[in-house]
């Protein structure tokens, strides 16, 4: 694919204590296939679906261990000068800009209202090699409890345009970079049904060819499932959390359920 513009969701990845177990895992529900380690970058692994890449697996750094968490990383031109726009816009940053020898360069930043993210600068890795196809990326929503916050810091250190879902019961924004037809990230905000003590994050959606099949394998393979499946005007979805904790969401595209919502600028 061709570079991704300024704010767009541009690759995925997380970190796993069984990185062999979460090979296993993903193969069997998104049918993914992995390249070779490497070491030289702390065993970072691509995961491939059709031969394109499409996400990668890590083990965590010394000291980083804990819940495993899918981090979806939005694509810059200028990674330090993004991190200037997150401390400026109250968020913080959690590793510093650093290059990846001719890959690229990244950094971790946290928004006020808590959700972890990436900033991915491209070089020889472009990002993902494919989207919006089965066992690939599909969509990402960032859960918060401080809706106010997350989307001034958003429109604040993004390109990002805005449109919320015209509903008096769902607080839903959508935002979208150069024109409303490119829709990059949604916006939920978590109620009560959420325990306390998860912290916001952003639900990577990955793409199936059948929801309710993708939900079966990952289940059988120890997954517990949040949510659906269920039917929408965008596809048939469910919320799961993988074995190791990572929450993710599979969504199959090609069937939907519905009339589109109506979307007012905000």
């Amino acid at each position: 694919m061709s570079e991704f513009p300024e704010g767009a969701p541009c690759w995925v990845d997380a970190m796993f204590s069984d990185v062999e177990g979460a090979k296993a895992f993903y193969g069997d529900v998104l049918g993914w296939t992995f390249g070779e380690s490497s070491s030289e970058y702390g065993n970072y692994t691509q995961a491939y679906a059709d031969g394109k890449a499409v996400a990668a697996v890590v083990p965590p750094m010394p000291g980083a261990e804990g819940q495993s968490a899918w981090c979806l990383y939005f694509a810059s031109p200028d990674a330090r000068a993004t991190a200037e726009k997150v401390k400026a816009a109250g968020g913080e940053v959690l590793m510093e800009p650093m290059e990846v020898g001719t890959f690229g360069s990244m950094m971790l930043g946290k928004e006020p209202s808590g959700a972890v993210f990436g900033i991915w600068q491209p070089g020889d890795h472009k990002g993902f090699e494919k989207m919006g196809e089965p066992g690939s990326f599909a969509w990402a929503e960032l859960f918060t409890r401080d809706p106010a916050t997350a989307d001034a810091f958003l429109a604040s250190v993004f390109p990002f345009g805005a449109q919320k879902m015209d509903d008096e019961v769902m607080d839903y924004k959508v935002f979208h970079v150069g024109g409303k037809d490119n829709m990059v990230l949604g916006r939920m905000v978590m109620d009560k049904d959420f325990p306390a003590e998860v912290p916001p994050y952003i639900c990577v959606y990955f793409a199936v060819g059948d929801c309710d099949g993708a939900v079966k394998r990952a289940t059988d393979r120890g997954a517990k499932l949040q949510f659906g499946p269920m039917d929408s005007p965008f596809g048939r979805f469910a919320a799961l959390t993988d074995p190791q904790g990572a929450n993710f969401s599979v969504i199959d595209l090609s069937t939907t359920v519905g009339d589109m919502p109506a979307m007012k600028d905000a």
